[in-house]
């Protein structure tokens, strides 16, 4: 017995003798060689990007984002539509532009949360089928910056009032009114509402359907109830929102919103989860729709989940 365990022992040390001597022997450069090599990215937090409203192959504008150059409410918005004109390159991939090419902008001016933008006759080269998703696009993008509410076209000086193919007539002053995507379920052209719907689509952005209806219906019910049901005939517009999700109550105290779900607004009860997707839905659709800024979601009198308008903005 002691001769077997003299046996393992002596092995034991020669083993990590022989071990040792074999690392002196390695040259150190070998030993240092093998290190994983690994690649780090470094992500430059001082690019700045900005909402903006593209094209999507579906035909639907859709909230994505560029990169601009600089936070000046003037030169933003100069980027931001120059980033519109269609023969743009450095656009997201699958989106375009609707401005037509070759148009300039002759001249931008902000003051008191208002825009004028003054465009080059170009403009009116654009194709009939896109003249109104031109002017959604245009009005959703520059009002995306916080501090621009309403806006103000300009062709050759003039205030674009008509579109020129399809002779549309246009409010001298735009604004998010307007809509965008527009979908019309109307019974008559009398008490007529709207509301901004926010979709998830398929490659992981936002898009804004406005509906118009008559009556008087509670906004923040038909925006629960639209994303809660299912969105069957047009597969490109989707939400993550359990059709089984029922919006209990509602509370405003000033700018924020309260609202009182069951618990199937939760993607797992078990650890009371929202996806991200539902929130920003909910929050994007009442913010265009109802001008809310926080929206503060709850089960069973606890706060799950709250967004604010920060948090939108650097979506």
């Amino acid at each position: 017995m002691l001769k077997r365990m003299f046996l393992k022992k002596a092995i034991l040390i020669s083993a990590t003798l022989f071990a040792i001597t074999l690392l002196y022997l390695i040259p150190k450069e070998r030993i240092y060689n093998l290190k994983v090599n690994s690649e780090v990215e470094y992500i430059d937090k001082s690019i700045l990007t900005h909402t903006i409203y593209l094209l999507d192959k579906n035909n639907y504008l859709g909230m994505t984002k560029v990169v601009i150059s600089n936070n000046d409410i003037n030169i933003k918005a100069k980027e931001l539509l120059e980033a519109l004109i269609s023969n743009n390159d450095k656009l997201p991939n699958g989106f375009k532009g609707l401005i037509p090419n070759d148009t300039k902008i002759n001249s931008i001016k902000y003051e008191n949360n208002l825009i004028k933008v003054d465009f080059s006759k170009e403009l009116f080269e654009v194709k009939e089928q896109d003249e109104e998703k031109m002017i959604e696009a245009i009005v959703y993008t520059l009002t995306s910056i916080k501090e621009i509410e309403k806006v103000i076209i300009y062709v050759e000086g003039e205030i674009l009032t008509k579109l020129p193919n399809s002779k549309i007539n246009l409010p001298s002053t735009l604004d998010r009114n307007y809509g965008i995507n527009k979908e019309y379920n109307l019974e008559n052209y009398q008490d007529v509402n709207h509301v901004t719907i926010y979709y998830s689509s398929k490659d992981n952005y936002y898009i804004p359907v406005t509906k118009y209806y008559n009556g008087d219906k509670n906004k923040i019910k038909i925006i629960i109830d639209e994303l809660a049901s299912s969105y069957i005939y047009n597969t490109n517009l989707m939400s993550y929102l359990n059709s089984n999700t029922k919006l209990l109550a509602t509370e405003q105290e000033l700018d924020t919103l309260f609202l009182v779900f069951n618990d199937y607004i939760f993607n797992d009860i078990n650890t009371r989860n929202i996806l991200e997707e539902v929130a920003y839905s909910i929050s994007l659709s009442i913010n265009d729709s109802c001008n809310i800024k926080n929206v503060v979601y709850m089960v069973d009198n606890e706060e799950i989940y709250k967004t604010t308008m920060k948090i939108l903005e650097n979506y």
